[in-house]
């Protein structure tokens, strides 16, 4: 039996190693015929060591990296060859495979960098953060109340773009000698600037609900995922009614971990299947494609799990409720919005209809959700997160110039502690 294994685990590894192989050679066939740029050109990167799987990182910066590239441009430094192929494929700033740490040499060699912006926290972040005269600032790839949003990675990071207020009161609290107001920058979200995807669907008068889990994780700290739990339950509750729409929007990664928790989702995906075949004009959607923003502007309420998804929906203004882990180890950060939320309890999973028509009438919890937007975003009027996102950058960049004009000479290198303070303040 160990041999048999053994075998099975050999032959796993030689095929991603061929898989991995192929990709590279695609990625280089496609590089070697797109657009070339000359040296010098880039002065923003974004740095990405990640594979496909964890695209959904990426996506959601397309567009505000293509308005921001209007005023510098921008490139992603790839570091896997299936993420490269990804972004080459997708609506993507421009691309640069840099494998190894020689190719990343030759690239920041070639190129005036001088700010890298990271959207997770890929220990190979660290193979980028050797380089110095540049800024190196996490941008995060959504917000949220998982410990994720208050490691102690954040420290190696020269600055750290945020989107509110509730992030700057979360760092605070947990990270020792972490000067948060220093090291912040509150952006809001651009993101929700730049909503995209069309209605794969006709409207009607059917209330449409928006179930968007995680995946099931990877230690129990981090079991927020509902699709076993509660998934099933609601998702076929709302099937029944005739009068609902499910949009069904899993974590990409959810059953990598769990059996059993990939099971329960691919028996969703196949009752939307069956509901639909049975009343075509329902339209249920299982959702799956790159695109987020249609989802979040489209549904009456929405469910989700403990994750970014929270939060990419508190910004649209709308009700949502959050599942309550079944799983009494999961960490629930209950300083924030998960301490006012809209819980679902497992139980309560199979009274969601009830539940949905609630929120939807209830107006107190419709002024808490309008408080809480404004504690995690601020100003959520269209147009100023991204005019926020510019002028972080703008203001980094100014900076930048500040310390290149110290080093050649021009301005004093020991500036006072007042003129160092003003000059953070602004930021």
């Amino acid at each position: 039996m160990g041999a048999f294994s053994d075998a099975k685990k050999a032959y796993r590894l030689l095929k991603r190693a061929v898989a991995s192989r192929t990709a590279v050679q695609r990625v280089r066939r496609s590089l070697a015929v797109s657009e070339q740029f000359p040296e010098g050109h880039f002065k923003i990167a974004v740095y990405f060591a990640d594979g496909a799987v964890n695209m959904y990182q990426m996506r959601q910066w397309y567009r505000p990296l293509a308005e921001l590239s209007k005023r510098w441009p921008v490139v992603v430094l790839a570091r896997q060859a299936t993420g490269a192929e990804k972004l080459l494929a997708e609506d993507a700033p421009p691309v640069a495979f840099v494998p190894t740490v020689r190719n990343l040499e030759k690239f920041v060699a070639e190129h005036d960098i001088r700010i890298v912006l990271y959207v997770n926290q890929n220990t190979r972040n660290f193979q980028m953060f050797r380089y110095g005269r540049r800024w190196h600032v996490f941008i995060n790839h959504g917000e949220s109340d998982k410990m994720y949003m208050t490691t102690n990675q954040y420290k190696a990071y020269d600055y750290a773009m945020v989107a509110g207020q509730a992030a700057r009161d979360r760092l605070s609290r947990t990270l020792w000698a972490y000067d948060v107001d220093r090291r912040t920058i509150e952006i809001g979200r651009p993101q929700a600037d730049h909503y995209s995807g069309e209605l794969p669907y006709a409207p009607d008068d059917r209330t449409v609900v928006l179930y968007a889990p995680t995946w099931e994780g990877d230690r129990p700290s981090a079991h927020y995922g509902s699709i076993a739990t509660h998934g099933e339950r609601l998702v076929s509750a709302l099937l029944a009614t005739g009068s609902h729409r499910v949009i069904y929007r899993p974590h990409p990664r959810s059953g990598v971990v769990d059996h059993d928790y990939g099971a329960a989702h691919r028996r969703i995906i196949a009752a939307i299947a069956a509901a639909n075949a049975t009343d075509p004009r329902a339209q249920h959607v299982y959702d799956d494609g790159p695109e987020l923003g249609w989802q979040l502007s489209a549904a009456d309420v929405a469910v989700v799990d403990i994750s970014a998804m929270v939060y990419d929906r508190l910004a649209s203004g709308k009700p949502l409720m959050i599942t309550r882990p079944a799983d009494e180890r999961a960490s629930i950060d209950t300083t924030g919005y998960l301490s006012d939320c809209e819980w679902l309890t497992a139980d309560a999973a199979a009274d969601i209809v009830a539940e949905v028509e609630r929120v939807r009438a209830d107006d107190a919890a419709i002024a808490r959700l309008r408080m809480w937007v404004q504690h995690y975003f601020g100003d959520t009027t269209p147009g100023v997160a991204t005019a926020k996102f510019h002028a972080g950058i703008e203001q980094l960049m100014a900076k930048w110039d500040d310390w290149e004009a110290h080093e050649m000479g021009a301005v004093r290198p020991d500036l006072d502690d007042d003129d160092e303070e003003g000059d953070e303040e602004e930021i």
